[in-house]
């Protein structure tokens, strides 16, 4: 069934950001985030050398070098940061930039008569990757990079299947996974070079601002929402996919770039997580401290009345009036304390003076216990 270009690009869309979220859930838990980054700008170098061994911009070698490229992005980093003289985040801060420019370089000086312009590399465009197609036969099969994006989807998809609890056990404890004979070094390359390899298809259409995008806010989402592995690939691709499919329709409603568009979505969705997670989000964790702020008050207040319980100073030391002298709280403070805590029956009330609850009793000894 052949589509309309407008779904070719919907589907390309789709796909890429499957593929580039499966690789990138774990380059977060590793806190290598920058990585991605890194390795999608230094394989330009690879493409401009391999094209300029081939002559032919549709060449297989430009891939080939170009995921070559990022392995050899990863093994510098690597050297630098065994010498322990540069941290790994500046490591990866002096590697690529270095790598990129010269490809950069190699381009505005040598190919400047062919289509590896720097605004392609960067923002990519999704609009013209339906024209570049696969036939059979005289067969349409479709757009180039849909089968290149689907095959690394695929192959991201059986390595992550295949070696699953070994990339568990390296990202989470590198150290044991060495002890049980899981070889974490030679892992740890091999999922490298798988994210070179996605880098590497997606490039083409999407640019390098739009890889690391789709890598590493989708994942970064999903971890905010969810603590279990499963399910945070799942959001991510899920997050990735929506991000994406959002972004080529405000793209078409806003007559603006796709990639821009597309990788504006996945900060969104990153934001709209960042805020309103059920955990870790912003407004979660502000209600939690409010609630733990509360509940530390009426801890307080149980404390403070059970150890003046039977006191000669009982009568004056239970009135609400002079918990603002006691315990240094404001009257409005204690009157809002004083009444969650006998509305959680902690306490009773008559007139001024305040009484502890058998309850109350039980709470403020449990307190004291554990402190």
């Amino acid at each position: 069934m052949i589509l309309a270009p407008e779904q070719e690009i919907q589907w390309i869309a789709a796909v890429t950001a499957a593929a580039c979220a499966l690789p990138g859930v774990f380059l977060v838990l590793r806190r290598m985030a920058l990585m991605s980054d890194a390795i999608s700008h230094s394989i330009l170098l690879g493409i401009v050398l391999a094209f300029f061994a081939t002559g032919n911009i549709a060449s297989p070698l430009l891939i080939a070098a170009a995921a070559a490229t990022g392995v050899l992005t990863v093994t510098l980093v690597e050297l630098l940061h065994r010498t322990r003289r540069v941290k790994e985040d500046a490591a990866i801060g002096l590697v690529f930039p270095a790598l990129f420019s010269i490809g950069v370089i190699l381009i505005s000086r040598y190919a400047g008569n062919v289509h590896l312009d720097v605004d392609a590399v960067l923002l990519g465009e999704l609009a013209f990757a339906p024209f570049n197609r696969y036939s059979w036969g005289g067969v349409d099969l479709g757009p180039r990079t849909l089968w290149v994006m689907g095959a690394i989807l695929l192959l991201n998809a059986a390595f992550i299947g295949a070696f699953f609890k070994e990339l568990k056990l390296t990202t989470f404890d590198a150290a044991l996974a060495g002890a049980l004979g899981f070889a974490p070094g030679a892992l740890h390359y091999a999922f490298m070079t798988l994210v070179s390899i996605t880098a590497v298809g997606a490039f083409d259409a999407v640019g390098s601002v739009l890889v690391v995008a789709l890598m590493i806010a989708p994942p970064a989402a999903a971890y905010l929402i969810t603590d279990r592995l499963p399910r945070m690939m799942a959001l991510s691709v899920v997050i990735g996919v929506a991000s994406a499919l959002a972004g080529y329709w405000m793209s078409y409603l806003l007559d603006v770039s796709i990639a821009g568009s597309m990788a504006t979505c996945t900060g969104v969705a990153f934001l709209l997580a960042f805020l309103f997670a059920p955990e870790r989000g912003v407004l979660a964790v502000a209600r939690r401290r409010a609630r733990q702020r509360w509940e530390f008050a009426q801890a307080i207040l149980t404390i403070h009345l059970l150890d003046h319980e039977g006191s000669p100073q009982a009568a004056e030391e239970s009135r609400e009036r002079h918990l603002h002298e006691h315990l240094r709280w404001a009257p409005d403070f204690a009157r809002v304390v004083v009444r969650r805590a006998e509305g959680a029956g902690l306490l009773t009330r008559t007139g001024e003076h305040l009484a502890l609850t058998d309850e109350g009793r039980a709470s403020a000894r449990e307190t004291m216990a554990g402190v």
